[in-house]
């Protein structure tokens, strides 16, 4: 393309994520005794360079002779650095591919390694300005070409004076190396990459500081792989979410902040202002006046099972998609409700009590196995049936009860009513979701129903069960053992205490929560959620939303992407198609599928779009949310 534009674009923390000089330490250096010694000696002689107090040539030769490398070390260089590129640049081969007449590549590093990196992407092999390697008969590096102006202090300046591009100039790096050739007036604009590093002093001198090459490309108006820089799209994650998502959505490019505890609904209300992503887990309320004030919230993301602390059709309604993590903890909570069950029916856990204070009781009373009792589920979804096949493993028959249809797995037998299953089982545990209508689904009433003696877990939601009731038949005998992770009422920080009518009540084991709290659970919940926003984000799919039509969408090739979130009304399909005709627009895909409260409708088109056509769409009536997707 015809461009009276030149990008010029730093290589190493810029083009790369890492310092090409660093990993080619690590290669080099490998066997070598001193590699610790030696790779600070290099740090410093690095510093001193960019500090002045050697000049860069020497700073040069310097670290050459103490990375002694040789042809040998720059194949492994190489392959490392490919898969070392900067995501945002990896998002945008288009632009290099559009442009590579206007693009250059300035590096004070080496042609050797750079040259197979940035070529994989379109930019010409001329426009790549860098030093060169002298090799000897053996291949080993013995200097470099000490007449490239490169090799040199101002290199940069230099070299885009000989260069001398007709047009505007515009820098892309993350040094002052790269800030210089704008104060030398050779360029109309430096952009600050922060994308891999942040220098400060380089940000302070910098037009524009610009966190990934998306904001670069959307400043400038240039054709990118996306509408909307992701750096631009605020993402708050609450209650120590994993840390891989922090990192998947990081290296997404967006703007992501974390806290490390629930918020109440006034601190969430002024924090959401201006984010489009929430990720929490079960302690955060999103009520409906929380998502009133959030006015970009595009998806909440629940790093958990449960929703029900999500007002979904409050979400819904304001074209708000919600996704959580049904399967990722199945395991973890399934072990534990094995782990409890055992040790209550064995009193494990007054026995050890009793060893603490220093009693020795030796005694079967009171100490069975599981195998030959009865397991009574009271729900049997992904948890319930997980945890119904490994009671069967351990030799325990199991009852169970779901107010939906339910495919029994194994020798796992239904029951019609839940009456039925608290009056045989030996051991009761409630997997049942946190809906409104649950409230105090065991009381009094359920308690007198079960067997004496019974073991009673709930791994579910704390508002499921009556707490006081469940006492009064612990202290009376009734209940001989109970593990409670979930209550009505929970700290919303680990620094506020703990209050409950359960606390020190015989063989009753309580945790704070923690069902699916293991690393695998939480690592599986990381990677699978944001996995679920960014699709989402990227291409308009809502596979496993848990409120919004589940539309599974293919990848969007040479079209653009219009997503329109309408209440289901008649009629809102043929008014955008309508719109579309009357422009002269031709569609090359659509999608719909509705729920009770809102329409979801994709349409690709394969034309440019002027400002009038976005307009008319957003102004159909019953219109809740509106975006474009290249």
């Amino acid at each position: 393309m015809k461009l009276n534009k030149y990008f010029v674009i730093d290589f190493d923390s810029t083009f790369t994520k890492v310092e090409a000089f660093d990993v080619l330490a690590d290669i080099s250096l490998k066997d070598h005794p001193e590699k610790e010694a030696r790779k600070k000696q290099i740090v410093q002689i690095t510093n001193q360079g960019m500090d002045g107090s050697i000049s860069f040539r020497e700073s040069l030769e310097r670290r050459l002779n103490l990375l002694a490398p040789s042809k040998q070390h720059l194949n492994p260089l190489i392959n490392e650095l490919k898969g070392s590129v900067s995501e945002s640049f990896k998002r945008n081969k288009e632009f290099f591919r559009d442009y590579a007449d206007n693009i250059y590549i300035i590096s004070n590093g080496f042609k050797e390694f750079i040259e197979p990196i940035v070529t994989e992407f379109g930019i010409k092999s001329e426009n790549i300005l860098a030093n060169e390697f002298r090799f000897d008969r053996e291949g080993r590096v013995v200097g470099f070409d000490d007449t490239n102006p490169l090799s040199a202090n101002g290199g940069k300046v230099e070299q885009l004076k000989r260069l001398n591009l007709p047009g505007d100039v515009y820098v892309i790096g993350d040094g002052y190396t790269d800030y210089e050739i704008k104060h030398a007036g050779l360029a109309n604009k430096f952009y600050a990459f922060t994308e891999n590093v942040e220098r400060e002093s380089v940000k302070t001198k910098a037009d524009h500081i610009t966190p990934s090459l998306d904001e670069f490309l959307y400043l400038n108006k240039l054709n990118t792989a996306i509408s909307y820089p992701k750096n631009r799209i605020n993402v708050l994650l609450l209650e120590n979410v994993h840390p891989v998502a922090l990192s998947l959505l990081k290296s997404e490019g967006f703007n992501v902040e974390t806290y490390h505890a629930a918020m109440t609904e006034d601190e969430l209300i002024e924090k959401v202002k201006n984010v489009s992503v929430l990720g929490i887990r079960s302690k955060t309320q999103v009520t409906e006046k929380v998502l009133a004030n959030a006015n970009r919230l595009m998806v909440i993301g629940a790093f958990c099972i449960g929703t029900n602390q999500i007002d979904l059709d409050a979400a819904t309604r304001r074209g708000v998609a919600v996704f959580n993590a049904p399967f990722s903890n199945t395991r973890s909570v399934v072990e534990l409700a094995v782990a409890e069950m055992i040790m209550l029916i064995r009193n494990i856990v007054d026995k050890s009590a009793k060893m603490h204070r220093g009693e020795w009781d030796k005694s079967a009373k009171g100490s069975f196995e599981v195998r030959g009792k009865k397991l009574g589920l009271i729900g049997y979804g992904n948890i319930g049936t997980q945890l119904s096949v490994i009671a069967e493993s351990l030799g325990m028959k199991v009852l169970y009860y779901d107010t939906e249809e339910r495919l029994s797995l194994g020798n796992a037998v239904k029951c019609r009513s839940m009456k039925e299953v608290l009056e045989q089982a030996d051991v009761v545990s409630l997997h049942v979701d946190g809906r409104i209508s649950n409230t105090n689904l065991i009381g009094a009433k359920e308690f007198a129903m079960m067997k004496k003696g019974v073991i009673f877990i709930n791994l579910s939601r704390g508002h499921v069960v009556d707490i006081q009731a469940l006492r009064e038949n612990v202290l009376s005998g009734k209940v001989a053992g109970c593990a409670i992770d979930v209550f009505p009422y929970e700290p919303v920080s680990n620094d506020e205490e703990f209050k409950s009518e359960l606390r020190g009540l015989p063989n009753t084991i309580l945790t704070p929560h923690i069902g699916g709290s293991t690393l695998e659970a939480q690592e599986n919940i990381g990677n699978f959620v944001p996995g679920k926003i960014m699709e989402y984000i990227n291409t308009g799919s809502t596979s496993n939303s848990v409120n919004f039509p589940n539309l599974t969408l293919p990848i969007l090739d040479n079209a653009h992407r219009l997503i329109h979130i309408h209440d289901n009304v008649p009629g809102i399909l043929a008014k955008i198609n309508q719109i579309l005709a009357d422009h002269g627009i031709n569609i090359v895909g659509q999608y719909l599928k509705t729920t009770e409260l809102i329409g979801y409708v994709i349409t690709d088109i394969n034309k440019e779009y002027d400002k009038e056509v976005i307009a008319k769409l957003k102004a159909i009536d019953h219109t809740i949310k509106f975006r474009v997707l290249y």
